[in-house]
């Protein structure tokens, strides 16, 4: 089977741009229920029409793909919360200055979100999809999660039902995509596989994966991006990236 190659940030935009497929994507990767989800804002989109000589002003354009989302959650007693959820999507090492520099910003524009998610909002959750290695080979998916501590005495403190200090803290998953195999240990591994580029050094504008190593609720993730395939405009806009990637690396 055929797919557009999502490394690319006009592909995987075009993915996520799907309500349905961003809450099975995200879903997935937080490994619980999101049943509304806002896409709250976007930045960094990259535009066609740019001539090759001006793609230098472009730069923080296409560098990040940064997106912000809203996600009502059902927790597994039946109740709800609702949290931030923020997407950051990066090809090349140098964007790690681009990370820090949005780390501490969450840019939610209020007024694109449902009444019922703006309500009562508890937390943050940050994923970072990285295409290149921080340092644990063995590893694909990290999880990093808060925890407090007394500082005189270091004991651990419970903060389950302490709304303020919940509200400051974040969870944390990062993708090393390079770590991903052509089949993966579980069925979060397997569907990021959509980022697996083989032994191909370079971007290739489409992969080609087996269907049958993904889950019946993931099958629709991968329509979508035959859908991506088949839109000239994508197609227009992977080559940009790619002229651009030529002059920056």
């Amino acid at each position: 089977m055929q797919i557009a190659n999502p490394i690319y940030d006009t592909v995987f935009k075009f993915m996520m741009s799907d309500n349905k497929i961003a809450k099975t994507f995200l879903s997935a990767i937080i490994d619980e229920k999101i049943i509304e989800l806002d896409f709250a804002s976007t930045e960094r989109t990259l535009k066609t029409g740019v001539d090759k000589s001006q793609l230098d002003r472009t730069l923080e354009q296409i560098v990040i793909c940064h997106l912000n989302f809203v996600a009502k959650i059902q927790k597994e007693n039946g109740e709800f919360k609702t949290v931030i959820i923020v997407l950051q999507k990066e090809k090349i090492e140098t964007d790690i200055f681009y990370l820090r520099h949005y780390l501490g910003e969450i840019n939610i524009d209020i007024d694109n979100i449902s009444d019922t998610c703006r309500e009562n909002i508890e937390k943050s959750y940050r994923i970072y999809l990285l295409n290149y290695d921080i340092g644990y080979a063995d590893s694909s998916i990290l999880v990093v999660e808060s925890f407090i501590r007394d500082q005189a005495t270091n004991e651990v403190l419970d903060i389950t039902n302490d709304e303020f200090i919940k509200s400051l803290t974040y969870k944390s998953w990062y993708v090393q995509l390079k770590q991903l195999k052509e089949k993966g240990k579980n069925d979060l591994e397997n569907l990021l596989s959509i980022f697996y580029q083989g032994d191909v050094p370079n971007f290739q504008h489409v992969l080609n994966i087996n269907p049958e190593n993904f889950s019946k609720e993931h099958k629709d993730i991968l329509n979508r991006l035959q859908e991506a395939y088949a839109s000239s405009q994508i197609r227009a806009e992977m080559q940009m990236e790619d002229d651009y990637l030529k002059k920056l690396l």
